[in-house]
């Protein structure tokens, strides 16, 4: 029997101010897509200007979601992030998760070293991905690295750096419509029109599949920019001034539907339980057909039944009466 290559593991990109407390919807899937109760988490910090206590918190709740074991990884230095203590929690692991915090720190910290790759093999045999706010502008291969805030692009309002590269063929912003990020995300994709614009909202995630879906789980939406029929005069511009940007395809996307990126449509997300539902009520319509038509059949069956009768009944009173 020929063996499958293992098939890339998804990757969750969260915008930030994830709920830790109540329903923890974004954590609680991770933890499923890690593995659930045989889940082995690494949590990284390198981000995050809070030290151990940002794993502390993590772990507390990833624990108490039901992972079995939560692992915390705080390289600080590009010597630390290519030592070879970096690699085995890694290597042991079926999810890793990047806080927030600064995504220039954890991007000039770790590309290119020793845990930037494995983070990819990982990626590459399956292991869930996941990163928020800071965490998930790293994840593509080129980063959003810092910009200014405002619905209109502009010239010079947002500056790239070369990212994780766990995802390719897009750029992430985070915090999206808390911060009004929509004119440096228009910015960037004017100016690079091949890459994706993802725009994430807080407690909001979209989880990339292997199957190039994206699914969107949380409190708020994911905002899309489609570039590949963008007209602009970026190349023009100078200074700080506005872009003139048109033909841009915009996509909101909530919970409960996907993304399709061979395709750039969106469509309803069925899970099992929502599709038994539509089984379900297919059925009952079904069988509520079933049962008025025979109602119909069985109503004709006494109307022709009647004619038949009272077109007897004339018969005999002409015999008789002849």
């Amino acid at each position: 029997m020929t063996d499958h290559a293992p098939q890339p593991g998804p990757v969750m990109i969260v915008g930030g101010a994830e709920d830790k407390l109540r329903d923890r919807v974004i954590l609680t899937r991770f933890v499923e897509l890690a593995g659930g109760d045989g889940a082995r988490i690494v949590v990284i910090t390198t981000a995050s200007s809070l030290g151990e206590s940002a794993s502390d918190v993590y772990r507390e709740v990833f624990l108490a979601l039901g992972a079995a074991d939560v692992v915390g990884l705080r390289p600080v230095t590009r010597t630390a992030a290519n030592a070879a203590a970096v690699a085995k929690p890694v290597q042991e692991s079926t999810g890793v998760f990047l806080t927030g915090g600064n995504q220039l720190r954890l991007s000039s910290i770790v590309a290119g070293t020793r845990l930037a790759r494995e983070l990819q093999a990982a990626h590459l045999r399956g292991v869930a991905i996941a990163g928020t706010s800071a965490g998930a502008s790293a994840m593509a291969g080129h980063m959003m690295a810092f910009g200014a805030s405002g619905a209109t692009p502009k010239h010079r309002m947002a500056h790239v750096a070369e990212g994780l590269g766990i995802l390719h063929g897009m750029i992430i912003d985070q915090h999206f419509e808390q911060r009004t990020r929509l004119g440096r995300l228009l910015s960037v994709v004017a100016g690079s029109p091949s890459l994706l614009g993802i725009g994430l909202d807080e407690d909001t995630a979209a989880i990339v599949h292997a199957n190039q879906t994206i699914e969107v789980i949380g409190r708020g939406a994911v905002t899309i920019v489609d570039g590949s029929e963008i007209a602009t005069d970026a190349h023009e511009s100078r200074g700080h001034r506005p872009l003139m940007v048109s033909g841009a395809i915009l996509h909101s996307v909530p919970a409960g539907y996907v993304f399709d990126l061979t395709t750039r449509t969106v469509r309803p997300h069925l899970t099992e339980s929502a599709i038994a539902r539509r089984r379900a009520v297919e059925e009952r319509a079904r069988k509520s057909v079933t049962r008025f038509r025979s109602r119909l059949a069985a109503d004709a069956a006494r109307s022709d039944g009647g004619k038949a009768r009272r077109a007897r009944s004339r018969s005999s009173d002409r015999e008789a009466s002849e």
